[in-house]
């Protein structure tokens, strides 16, 4: 290689760079993963808190509990980033508690944990259960367990979920998991930070529904309340990184970087909407996205509508669609223009549009602005 390129280094690195473009491309196409959930014993720290005691779990810098240390700081480090952080664990949810309360060389703590499932349960039914509360796909679920028998029982019934075959000594842990880069990202904005109180409120919300017999009695009683406004600088990050992440709620599927939101939302051939949300629990954050394109015959074309799988079924859709038909009644259009491209991932939108009153023709779905009926939604605008 030297002779041939003047290359002086070996070339046995080219897979390891090839992998890690390839992550960045799959991240960039929505394929990413947004969760991880984590077991306790001899995972997160060494022996068994049950048997053991806080006092004689394996943590900090002496000995093996150095390696648990590192993995927690992984951890802390992909929360931080925005991946939601899931505790699953066949135990007593007092004594786990404990050591994430007062053991002095803990690094994870409750606060960075969005969802704690800690009972006697088996892990697929809570694994099952944690997933219904994120309201994310099983495929951008990471579940880390020592137990060979818990891992292979995951893999069985919940074959979507990504279950890396841990090393048996817990010091090659990190380097191994690290080796995977299963969390890779291709954008980063100040709400990933924030991402887990948001999935702490979540799981207050599904405890709190259980209170109401009918969905209309709970979602009257959230107390919801919605921001509109037109695309910004400071919102820009969050609203390219949306397009980028979501897949469920997202009707045509096109992904858009920080530079290509800043030419819409500066041209005067776009209507723009971001949409953030908050109710009696705290803040949801930026949850929605509309960008609607004039066209020369009157219309307005869907260039995308992409709303957060956290806030779905909760009349979101309902209130985006309303404020969309008098958007575009204000700017004089009398039609509005939709499409639907499919995807693995965005079955959830394929009947939307005939759900609003839209009629296909050929390959789009058309609305006269006149016919639309407005949709009942427990969302107040700010």
């Amino acid at each position: 290689m030297y002779i041939s390129s003047n290359i002086v280094f070996n070339i046995d690195f080219l897979p390891l760079v090839a992998k890690n473009i390839v992550d960045i491309i799959k991240a960039s196409t929505g394929k990413i993963n947004k969760c991880m959930i984590l077991d306790l014993d001899n995972t997160i720290w060494g022996g068994i808190i049950g048997d053991d005691g806080i006092s004689n779990i394996q943590l900090g810098e002496l000995g093996i509990g150095k390696a648990f240390s590192e993995l927690q700081m992984w951890a802390k480090q992909l929360k931080e980033r925005g991946i939601i952080l899931a505790i699953c664990s066949k135990n007593s949810e007092k004594i786990v508690k404990e050591p994430f309360i007062n053991h002095p060389d803990m690094i994870l703590r409750l606060d960075d944990i969005s969802i704690f499932i800690v009972n006697w349960g088996n892990k697929v039914d809570n694994i099952k259960y944690i997933q219904s509360i994120l309201n994310i796909g099983f495929d951008s679920i990471v579940f880390i367990d020592d137990s060979l028998f818990e891992r292979n029982m995951v893999r069985k019934m919940l074959p979507d979920i990504t279950v890396p075959e841990l090393p048996e000594d817990p010091v090659d842990y990190v380097p191994y998991l690290r080796s995977l880069n299963l969390f890779e990202t291709t954008s980063y904005s100040d709400e990933d930070s924030n991402r887990t109180k948001k999935y702490q409120y979540e799981a207050k919300r599904a405890k709190f529904k259980t209170n109401f017999s009918s969905i209309d009695d709970y979602l009257k009683n959230l107390s919801m309340i919605a921001e509109v406004a037109e695309f910004d600088d400071y919102h820009t990050p969050r609203i390219a990184q949306l397009t980028q992440r979501s897949n469920q709620f997202n009707l045509r599927t096109k992904r858009y970087t920080e530079k290509d939101i800043n030419k819409i939302r500066k041209s005067n051939q776009y209507i723009t909407r971001y949409f953030k949300l908050e109710d009696k629990f705290g803040e949801y954050g930026l949850i929605g996205i509309v960008i609607l394109k004039k066209t020369n015959n009157n219309s307005v074309f869907i260039d995308n509508s992409i709303i957060s799988c956290r806030v779905l079924k909760r009349g979101v859709e309902e209130f985006i669609f309303n404020k969309v038909a008098k958007l575009v009644a204000n700017e004089g259009c009398n039609k509005i223009i939709g499409e639907y491209l499919p995807t693995p991932k965005n079955t959830l939108v394929k009947c939307i549009f005939k759900e609003f009153g839209f009629t296909k023709d050929e390959d789009k779905w058309v609305l006269d602005v006149k016919d639309y009926q407005e949709r009942k939604t427990f969302i107040k605008e700010k």
